[in-house]
């Protein structure tokens, strides 16, 4: 009897827990913040290391800060819009300023814990369906870490 009202009680938390997850307000709040820059790729290549670090200047050349729905990277502003429910999650970026000015970038993301994955169509045309990029197209998958403070 015991064995049958927990087995009741996990299928109910299983099939209840995907709610708490498609908030968007909740996953804003979880995105938000400043991000460094790791890792990347573009079209199916490694970038290597040292385009990932702060440059000679000093500004930060990985440094993405995420708030209230805007995105500031470098010399890139603009906004951004999660919709936390698809599977994988997605991203609408539309620049505002900067390089990217009057382009919606379409995109994936996911947080796990401290580390932040996006991987962006830079072309604007298709929306990446898993977190890899493929020679030949304009994909860029990007691996943050949040900032300490």
């Amino acid at each position: 009897m015991i064995g049958k009202l927990l087995l009741l009680l996990s299928v109910c938390c299983l099939v209840f827990m995907p709610l708490r997850t498609l908030n968007a307000e909740d996953e804003n709040k979880v995105i938000e913040g400043t991000w460094i820059v790791v890792a990347g790729e573009l079209g199916g290549q490694k970038l290597p290391g040292e385009s990932l670090k702060d440059n000679a200047a000093g500004s930060a050349a990985g440094k993405l800060i995420l708030t209230d729905g805007h995105y500031t990277y470098q010399n890139d502003q603009g906004t951004y819009k999660l919709n936390p429910a698809e599977k994988p999650k997605t991203m609408d970026i539309t620049g505002m300023a900067g390089p990217n000015q009057g382009k919606t970038l379409l995109a994936i993301y996911e947080v796990t814990g401290d580390t932040l994955k996006i991987c962006y169509d830079l072309g604007g045309k298709t929306r990446p369906s898993e977190f890899t990029t493929t020679a030949g197209t304009k994909q860029f998958l990007a691996v943050y870490k949040r900032a300490k403070d």
